[in-house]
């Protein structure tokens, strides 16, 4: 018999009326339509009408994939859009929204994630580097890493630090200010271990930056539990992760944005870390869940 699809079109009554036309002969027009609950009457008109299912699937799609580009600020791709519409319980694939897209004139913001070649490993200077390019974990807590970018604003330079959970990719704590300062690494730092909670035995991985070596921060994170990593001199793939995500933070948001204000910057760091990647930003290597969606998967399973 006719079965009921969990694809949302088949909520919709235009595509349930092309699932009798598609199983016409088979059973009668008035079995069908009773058993996917529509009038026989609807089903004639709009077997006359000429707008075909196909073309109704597009014109619906279509406008949700505006509506999600729009919604995520040109931040997202066709892969991602796809998997938005998976999760609305809309049927499609990459290639479908991707086609749709191009038709569109629609593009995410362009740019690469960060990527290091793994040919390029070299087994000299490691013993300071504990994590050793490792970047999964099995639970949070495990790992996390941290750096400090910089931003152009109007006539200055200010300075954005963030640590990230490797197990999630959560970015769970950050600062800004006008210093690329120690100061400014334990602030960040200072946020995550208020949010996080048991820090003992955890893994701190930074770059060989000078605010990172400071006896101030050593002494801080020494304090709080953690076994500090750091990079080997000169090699950015040690710490891809941050890497990326900087990379993606600037593509994303900050370029688009080109900021003239120091509080207008502010606002758009927080949008974009706690509102969209933290909570909403899909992400490959999580199955493309987010960051917030992952780790609750982890207590489910606790």
């Amino acid at each position: 018999m006719l079965k009921k699809s969990g694809c949302i079109f088949c909520e919709r009554p235009k595509v349930k009326y092309a699932a009798i036309l598609d199983h016409k002969g088979q059973y009668s027009i008035k079995t069908m339509c009773k058993a996917l609950n529509v009038a026989r009457s609807g089903y004639y008109q709009w077997f006359n009408s000429p707008e075909s299912s196909y073309e109704y699937k597009k014109r619906v799609v279509k406008k949700r994939i505006l509506d999600t580009y729009e919604e995520f600020k040109a931040r997202y791709g066709s892969r991602r859009i796809t998997e938005e519409l998976k999760a609305l319980g809309y049927s499609c694939s990459v290639n479908y929204v991707a086609k749709i897209m191009h038709d569109s004139d629609i593009k995410a913001h362009n740019g690469k994630g960060f990527k290091y070649p793994k040919r390029s490993l070299s087994m000299n200077n490691v013993s300071d580097n504990i994590l050793w390019r490792n970047f999964s974990a099995s639970t949070i807590n495990e790992k996390w890493t941290s750096d400090i970018t910089y931003i152009w604003v109007k006539d200055r330079w200010m300075y954005l630090a963030v640590v990230m959970d490797l197990y999630s990719r959560k970015i769970v704590g950050w600062a800004l200010g006008s210093s690329m300062t120690y100061e400014l690494i334990m602030e960040a730092l200072s946020v995550a271990i208020s949010r996080r909670g048991d820090t003992e035995n955890t893994i701190l991985h930074s770059d060989r930056g000078v605010q990172y070596r400071s006896q101030k921060y050593i002494d801080f994170a020494h304090r709080h539990g953690f076994q500090l990593s750091i990079s080997r001199r000169g090699n950015c793939w040690d710490n891809a992760p941050m890497e990326s995500f900087f990379s993606r933070l600037k593509v994303e948001m900050v370029y688009p944005n080109n900021f003239q204000r120091i509080d207008d910057l502010k606002s758009g760091i927080f949008e974009y870390i706690e509102i969209f990647y933290n909570r909403k930003r899909r992400h490959s290597l999580l199955n493309y869940k987010s960051p917030m969606e992952y780790e609750e998967q982890l207590k489910v399973v606790a």
